[in-house]
């Protein structure tokens, strides 16, 4: 059968997303890396990390309905019992850590360590600090700035490449599990970019580093002691950690917290669709070549999509030059894009390529 021919054509549009060139390409030939040897031991990051961990434990008091037995109507103090049973308040304590980033006292944590806390409390070392004040938080990342009186000659933690940090690389957790403050784990990075269906975003760092309650919120490092992500959750089917481990990366976490930092809260490119995974069998009806590629299921009237010509039944190729692989991926390029800026996507619709802008 004769190849299909697809036309190219060119329209703009403002979306709330930045440009990012295109990256070349070149053939290579295959040659053995010579990385830095291993370290013989972890107690050089250990020593110098440490000071920069702090434990956290939130406290809050939760609203609980239990339900009275059945009692007597002459039963004396009847109506005390009823009301016991019927409302309380109970304490809660959330346990977790955080790390340093800046000289000012700001630290980094989990917002589910957090949660609706009425008090928290941080301890350095051996030292508890206080006031503590929350800076920020992001539900969607699972990510918190607090503000802490910084102690003296406080040690702050170093940004490293979670793009760079490889399966099978060192990682060491650092945190404080159970309460147990100080407690050092070494793993290896199991796999990047993880969807643990825990929010639109999910953009994980997966390791076998022991994680457990008590960790969360505190740092992932890499070989040379700089900062790849933040410890946040673990897969378990039997309640105990079984070495599935999963961190929000550096890359993500210091682009959220520097806009908490200067903010407080976080703002993220939107264009207005909703997605869907694109079938064989909805490329075929389509005239897709391929299933590379996002469809558009719904199209937000008046939105920056909508003014450019976007449609439903289009399919999204590509965002600022780079292919997309799925709808959790164009997601996270566009959350990641500034708003008010322009961006190119390319889409495929009405049997040809379209570029919007």
């Amino acid at each position: 059968m004769p190849l299909r021919t697809w036309q190219t054509t060119l329209c703009s549009f403002v979306i709330a997303g930045a440009l990012v060139g295109a990256a070349g390409s070149a053939t290579v030939t295959p040659a053995l890396a010579q990385g830095p040897s291993a370290p013989a031991d972890f107690t050089a990051i250990a020593r110098e990390r440490m000071p920069a961990v702090i434990a956290i434990t939130a406290r809050q008091r939760v609203r609980e309905r239990e339900t009275a037995p059945a009692l007597p109507e002459d039963l004396p103090f009847r109506e005390f019992f009823r009301r016991y049973f019927e409302e309380r308040m109970d304490p809660r304590e959330a346990l977790g850590a955080g790390f340093v980033i800046s000289p000012g006292g700001h630290v980094v944590t989990n917002d589910h360590v957090m949660g609706n806390a009425e008090e928290v409390q941080v301890v350095f070392g051996t030292s508890t600090r206080g006031p503590v004040r929350l800076v920020g938080r992001d539900p969607a990342t699972d990510l918190a700035v607090l503000k802490v009186d910084p102690p003296p000659r406080m040690m702050v933690t170093a940004w490293g490449d979670s793009d760079a940090a490889e399966p099978g690389s060192w990682a060491i957790a650092i945190g404080s599990p159970f309460g147990l403050g100080g407690t050092v784990r070494v793993g290896v990075i199991s796999a990047q970019s993880r969807d643990i269906r825990s929010g639109p975003y999910d953009d994980y760092l997966q390791t076998d580093a022991l994680i457990n309650r008590g960790n969360s919120g505190g740092p992932l490092f890499n070989a040379r002691g700089e900062v790849i992500g933040v410890d946040t959750a673990i897969f378990s089917p039997i309640g105990g950690n079984v070495g599935i481990g999963f961190a929000v990366p550096s890359r993500v976490t210091r682009s959220v917290t520097d806009q908490l930092i200067r903010t407080g809260w976080v703002e993220r490119g939107h264009i207005g669709v909703s997605l869907q995974e694109l079938t064989p069998a909805n490329a075929q009806a389509l005239g897709r070549p391929n299933e590379m590629g996002v469809l558009v299921a719904a199209v937000e009237p008046g939105g920056p999509a909508a003014r450019a010509g976007l449609r439903v039944g289009d399919i999204v190729t590509a965002f600022s030059g780079n292919p997309v692989e799925s709808g959790r991926h164009l997601s996270r390029a566009v959350a990641a894009a500034k708003p008010g800026t322009e961006a190119r996507i390319t889409v495929f619709g009405d049997g040809r390529t379209k570029e919007l802008a």
